[in-house]
């Protein structure tokens, strides 16, 4: 690599390891732009294929270099690391692009899984396409992926929905833009505010089938299963989990589906978790087609006999 590059500010060396002495052996890649899968939670889930790639480029784009520097001492992978987020982006994506196009050969890493899946990176590969850098592909793991095949839900059509807004309204009018979406919905979600949307997606998607999946391929890998209702209510009388947390919805059904006591009880216990009497009468209502005076006087019933 041009000394330029190997004097960023901010290049960060890999400690564990020793620099690559003149008699080793380091695969031998064409220019470029390489977009590297990591493990999501365990790490014999990296390929060989992205072992090599990342023993062979000249420096790697990692969006935490801390958590990058784990994963690379484990394999024994002495590349340089540069920092590459969403607050440095704008002002490296110019001399990244510079050193591409004068035959850098660079792989791009997200913190886990595969990049550019709701993090910075696709920026850098546009800009890249458009002064034909080359860009190649080195899949792997990825949550999304993960999820779909474990959950039960159809597949054959899913949208990824990302992070949803952290606020209540936001949130509520993004999940709008997904409720007549034709295909399994599939959310990354926070723990502390996994209760929270399950209440918002029942509120706004309807009584769908629906999945959350925590620390996939990791130790502690669970997955819980239902209607939206039933998981409301479960994790609206739990402490928060820990861990990556996955939602899948089920695409949409039959709305008008007959709601029984025991659905519209878990129904109103989990947004009343959250939410006033009021306002989560209106909101059951709505998931449910209920009439809201129906559904309120049951929550007063309900909020006496809790009382």
């Amino acid at each position: 690599m041009p000394t330029e590059f190997e004097n960023h500010e901010e290049m960060h060396a890999t400690t564990a390891h020793p620099p690559v002495s003149p008699g080793e052996s380091r695969p031998v890649l064409a220019a470029g732009l390489y977009i590297v899968s990591t493990p999501i939670g365990n790490l014999r889930d990296m390929s060989l294929r992205a072992i090599d790639t990342l023993r062979g480029v000249d420096g790697i784009l990692a969006e935490d270099t801390r958590t990058t520097t784990v994963l690379l001492r484990h394999f024994g992978i002495r590349t340089p690391l540069v920092a590459y987020h969403e607050h440095n982006g704008a002002r490296l994506r110019p001399k990244l692009l510079s050193r591409l196009q004068a035959g850098a050969k660079l792989a791009l890493v997200s913190d886990a899984g595969t990049p550019l899946i709701s993090d910075p990176g696709f920026k850098l590969v546009a800009e890249a396409r458009t002064v034909g850098i080359t860009i190649v592909p080195v899949p792997g793991a990825s949550a999304v992926l993960a999820a779909l095949a474990i959950v039960g839900l159809p597949t054959d059509r899913f949208c990824f929905c990302g992070f949803l807004p952290t606020k209540p309204g936001p949130r509520r009018a993004e999940l709008a833009t997904f409720a007549k979406v034709p295909a399994t919905l599939v959310f990354y979600e926070s723990p502390r505010r996994t209760a929270e949307a399950l209440v918002d997606m029942l509120a706004i998607l309807g009584p769908r089938p629906a999945a959350v999946a925590r620390e996939l391929t990791k130790h502690y890998e669970t997955v819980r299963e239902g209607t939206l209702a039933e998981l409301a209510a479960q994790f609206a009388g739990e402490d928060t989990p820990k861990g990556e947390i996955v939602i899948v919805v089920g695409p949409p059904g039959d709305e008008a589906e007959e709601v029984s006591q025991a659905k519209l009880d878990q129904a109103i216990l989990a947004a009343m978790a959250h939410h006033s009497m009021k306002d989560a009468s209106e909101i059951v209502s709505a998931a449910t087609g209920l009439p809201r005076r129906q559904v309120y006087a049951r929550a007063l019933e309900l909020g006496k006999s809790r009382g």
